[in-house]
């Protein structure tokens, strides 16, 4: 079985900086996609950032883009999302998920981790 354990989430200030960490196990990781999303209160679960198997595609939602990074290091089966110049818009729940090719869609990850908070306080 494939787990994804997500950590780094807390509470930040506005303009604050996170780094969200996504530790894989039970699956060969280098040949996987990695994604983030994420899911503020009462809205749907968005994309916000992927990762190619690879490390040499990454896609960005527009919102995010040039203030986060996706980056993973297949050495240690871990994706990273770093979290800079956070906004109170930032706040949801960000879930970590890997799939066998890099999208910008849920429905391409067959494996979610659990969820970690991020709360970004204006």
């Amino acid at each position: 079985q494939v787990q994804l354990v997500e950590s780094g989430g807390g509470l930040v200030q506005a303009g604050g900086s996170l780094r969200l960490s996504c530790a894989a196990s039970g699956r060969r990781f280098s040949r996987y996609a990695m994604g983030w999303f994420r899911q503020a209160p009462g809205k749907e679960r968005e994309f916000v950032a992927a990762i190619s198997g690879s490390g040499l595609t990454t896609y960005y939602q527009d919102a995010v883009k040039g203030r986060f990074t996706i980056a993973r290091d297949n050495a240690e089966n871990t994706v990273y999302l770093q979290m800079n110049s956070l906004k109170p818009d930032d706040t949801a729940v960000y879930y970590c998920a890997t799939g066998g090719s890099v999208s910008t869609t849920s429905r391409a990850y067959d494996y979610w981790g659990q969820g970690t908070q991020v709360t970004v306080s204006s």
